[in-house]
């Protein structure tokens, strides 16, 4: 029974982590680390540095403890022992216990330990230890979140690791929890949230590539040619097709597995899937994510609903095509034909001739819908510029060219399919907008949204050299600025408040200025014409009318109004906004350039980031903030 009970193995940080009882190690169960050695801990020591108590090692504590109870059990203290490192720990009393260093002699053969040296203080138990015990964390799990960095194997400013910067993340999001849900968890109805991280770039590496670079890079400034090759040469490798396809089967495979394992060792967890991805990570699941089949049902839904809107405006939008092309007098002939838009498209010249269309138009007509389709093709088969998706990929909007199958001239990857449908996307300090421009993707169909997963928050801080927006490229038209998010605090920072009164109090300071001139040069002219004052009355009342639109004080920059006009942003997140800021600190804003690296590299401990994140997944289940933040949607 004994053998038994020490084979046991104790899930500790959460379940993150398993604890053999027997072999006293602890095993990362997620991700691959350096297995650590567990102490139980009985007898302590003060160290020489600070006043941090240090465990003995299980053995000695036992011969501690023995002779500990021996002294307390007939009464003979100032007993002696010698640790295995030469050390003396002397029990004078219950409460006086002494540890010395031994003294080094001349001659080490002869030397035998002393007395001599600093005493250090001798503790056993753990009663009145300064120091916080974690609790632990909740035991229910509410929601998962994968979390995929960008690239190189550094993933922070301070070169940690990914499992290091979730950790971080983590953390975080338990303070905010405990700060902004407290109501929610008092009534149980919130536990936490599970963020795992995903690695890559070890799997990228460990293909060989990196012999073969090592044996063309330059001799001459080794380590920035080194960090080079590790971190920056990965964007490279997402753009060639042989290493992004190791790349996307990386990521899908270790999100499935990290998935199926979650399930195994959390039964009765009930909770939704969402997925999060920094820098590149984030480009690497934006296709992943466009590439996902949707269900048959879903598509056909899709479909039919797509039919019912696009039925009474089709045969309009081929008119408006036809006037276009300067052959108005063939409009009826369409419409008796229930010709609309997707039909069109759809016409071979064949189709056009039955019709009765004559050579000319037909010709016209034929070129119309090439140019179109070839436009709308690129479009369609999403980044082809940059030649991963293949031609039977997902398309980037729905209509009535999502079927088309026009093979192009591409490098293609064959994107896996993820095993569950994820609740949200959440993409920080993100490339995805530049990367879809450079790939010759001009704008995103305001009806597109992922196939499997229906939220998409792109959050980025202002000085971040490597986001780039996405809403301006489904309302290109329209000049607006992102969503700033609140700050956890639940207001904006001072120095913003700051900018803001002072642009305001400048425009007004302008406008009073402009008024009282205005007013001033009235009187000025009235003055010189006074036999003409009273007949002009009636013309100056209906000119003060209409000139009251221009005395009427301009109205403040949009960056200063408080409340943000609704813009409809397209159903890529449900018809909510898509590109969130963060407030920049004040010390930041001395020097955006000063800062931009760290801005690039701040969300793994940006309360604010924590905070949106939060708000989304437990917004999906009904449980809102004890207090809403200002200018939050």
């Amino acid at each position: 029974a004994g053998r038994e009970q020490d084979d046991v193995v104790v899930p500790t940080s959460g379940g993150r982590y398993d604890v053999h009882l027997r072999t006293r190690q602890r095993v990362a169960v997620y991700w691959d680390e350096e297995v650590s050695q567990v102490r139980r801990c009985t007898w302590f020591y003060k160290g020489d540095k600070d006043n941090k108590f240090i465990p003995y090692s299980e053995s000695f504590s036992e011969e501690l403890e023995e002779a500990y109870m021996i002294a307390v059990t007939l009464g003979e203290w100032k007993r002696k022992l010698e640790s295995p490192n030469r050390e003396v720990i002397i029990l004078h009393n219950p409460k006086l216990m002494v540890h010395y260093h031994p003294a080094a002699s001349a001659d080490d053969w002869v030397s035998t330990p002393t007395e001599q040296g600093r005493p250090r203080t001798v503790k056993r138990g753990v009663e009145n230890i300064a120091v916080e015990i974690p609790s632990g964390e909740p035991l229910q799990i509410d929601h998962l979140v994968f979390v995929v960095h960008g690239i190189g194997p550094a993933c922070d400013i301070r070169f940690r690791s990914i499992v290091q910067c979730v950790n971080d993340f983590r953390n975080v999001s338990l303070s905010m929890l405990q700060e902004h849900f407290k109501k929610a968890q008092e009534q149980q109805q919130v536990g936490r949230v599970e963020f795992l991280p995903v690695n890559w770039h070890s799997s990228l590496h460990s293909t060989g590539v990196d012999v073969d670079l090592e044996r063309i890079t330059l001799p001459s400034i080794n380590r920035l040619r080194h960090f080079i090759n590790d971190t920056i040469l990965d964007v490279f490798f997402y753009n060639s097709s042989t290493y992004c396809q190791t790349i996307v089967d990386t990521v899908a495979s270790e999100m499935n597995r990290l998935h199926r394992l979650f399930l195994q060792r959390n039964p009765e967890f009930r909770g939704g899937v969402s997925i999060a991805g920094h820098s590149l990570g984030s480009l690497i699941l934006f296709d992943l994510l466009t590439n996902q089949k949707a269900d048959p049902e879903e598509d056909e839904h899709c479909a039919q609903g797509s039919r019912t809107t696009s039925s009474m405006g089709g045969i309009e939008e081929v008119k408006e095509i036809l006037k276009k092309l300067e052959l108005s007098e063939y409009c009826d002939v369409f419409e008796k034909e229930k010709m609309d838009r997707q039909a069109l498209f759809l016409c071979t010249e064949k189709n056009l001739k039955e019709m009765g269309i004559p050579l000319g138009p037909r010709m016209k007509i034929l070129h119309y819908i090439s140019s179109k389709t070839t436009m709308k093709v690129c479009f369609l088969h999403g980044l082809c510029s940059c030649r991963h998706i293949p031609s039977h990929s997902i398309p980037l909007t729905q209509g009535p060219l999502s079927n088309l199958n026009t093979p192009l001239s591409q490098v293609s990857a064959n994107y896996p399919q993820l095993n569950y449908k994820p609740t949200i996307f959440f993409a920080f300090g993100s490339p995805i907008g530049m990367f879809l421009t450079v790939r010759g993707v001009k704008r995103i169909d305001p009806n597109y949204s992922l196939p499997t997963c229906k939220g998409f928050f792109n959050i980025f801080h202002p000085f971040d050299p490597v986001a780039y927006r996405i809403e301006p490229m489904i309302v290109p038209d329209l000049e607006f600025e992102p969503m700033l998010l609140p700050h956890h605090k639940g207001r904006k920072r001072m120095h913003l408040e700051l900018k803001e009164g002072l642009t305001r109090m400048s425009v007004d300071l302008k406008n009073n200025l402009l008024g009282s001139l205005r007013v001033a040069w009235q009187s000025f002219t009235r003055a010189q014409v006074p036999a003409l004052e009273a007949a002009s009355t009636e013309a100056e009342a209906e000119a003060d009318t209409e000139k009251q639109p221009d005395t009427k004080p301009e109205e403040p920059p949009a960056a200063v109004k408080e409340e943000t006009p609704l813009i409809n942003v397209g159903r890529l997140n449900g018809g909510n906004r898509i590109d969130y800021v963060l407030q920049e600190k004040p010390i930041e804003s001395f020097n955006e350039y000063l800062f931009a690296l760290q801005g690039h590299l701040c969300y793994w401990e940006s309360e604010d980031t924590v905070l949106l994140v939060l708000k989304e997944i437990y917004q999906t289940q009904g449980v809102t903030l004890d207090q809403p933040l200002p200018g939050s949607q």
